[in-house]
């Protein structure tokens, strides 16, 4: 049975009293899977120490490089694929309605609550913002040490970052009623994104991928494309294409065994559908591996 909003990621804070918490991530092969594809409710930061990678958000694809921020708003449906070998970046996630004001005062009607309520949508990549690296580093830093105050001076580092995203780097204002659609949509289709993910091996037809999700065929792909700006077809293959490429550049098998293993039992489709999706055929990744 296909679990409710199976995409949705939970996102308890460790202490309740506080509003942020940092992960501490790192990939070591090419081609690996960072995230696969999900989203949830709270703001998520990224910041890329060491390394590149490709983050695919609400269907745009973004190189980051070191230095890098991916901001990733409430509900954004996102997934990242390392592409350099050796990553490193930290997941700074936050509970935007704990940094509220018990009572209403201008940061809250102004700002916070336009966030909580998803009516501010920021940017998702920000490359070039050396204050808004230095308020992210800054609370690094403090994570680390950990001294007395330590909650004082990371609160007051995240106001300053959110000082920055609204003075530079608001994407659009999205009104209530469009957000809302997102997201009843968003969690209908998390099953379905899952199920993709669990049987990609399978034969996905657009037919029974619609009936799982309770709606006809033409009303299930209007909607998918709309969450994906793909096709169903170009969903699954990108999804097969992604694990393929992992799977050329971190075993020994041929690439007829990496074919089949990723879903395809044509090889000579899958050298092309690979190169459509990478802009390389498999071989050149076998070949590049061995002159490296």
């Amino acid at each position: 049975m296909l679990r409710d909003a199976a995409l949705r990621e939970p996102m308890d804070m460790p202490d309740p009293q506080f509003p942020l918490k940092l992960h501490y991530c790192e990939s070591t092969e090419k081609g690996q899977i960072l995230f696969h594809p999900h989203f949830h409710e709270h703001m998520e930061i990224l910041y890329f120490a060491q390394g590149e990678a490709i983050i695919e958000c609400n269907s745009e694809q973004t190189w980051v490089k070191e230095g890098d921020l991916i901001v990733l708003n409430s509900n954004d449906l996102h997934h990242g694929i390392n592409v350099s070998g050796h990553v490193l970046y930290n997941a700074l996630i936050t509970d935007l309605s704990l940094l509220q004001s018990p009572s209403p005062d201008a940061v809250g009607t102004k700002f916070i609550t336009p966030m909580t309520q998803n009516n501010v949508m920021f940017k998702n990549h920000i490359p070039d913002d050396p204050e808004l690296r230095t308020a992210f580093e800054q609370i690094l830093q403090e994570f680390q040490g950990k001294e007395l105050g330590y909650e004082m001076a990371i609160k007051s580092s995240m106001y300053r970052m959110l000082t920055l995203l609204f003075r530079r780097h608001i994407a659009e204002y999205m009104p209530s009623a469009e957000y809302n659609s997102r997201t009843k949509n968003l969690t209908r289709f998390a099953p379905i994104f899952k199920y993709i993910e669990e049987h990609y091996l399978e034969e996905l037809s657009v037919e029974l991928l619609a009936q799982k999700a309770g709606l006809s065929r033409f009303h299930f792909s209007r909607l998918f494309s709309e969450l994906t700006n793909k096709t169903v077809t170009e969903y699954i293959n990108q999804f097969r294409i992604n694990k393929s490429e992992y799977l050329l550049r971190n075993t020994e098998m041929t690439i007829s065994e990496v074919a089949l293993a990723s879903g395809y039992n044509d090889i000579s489709y899958f050298s092309r559908t690979f190169k459509k999706y990478k802009q390389i055929p498999p071989s050149f990744i076998r070949s590049s591996i061995k002159s490296e």
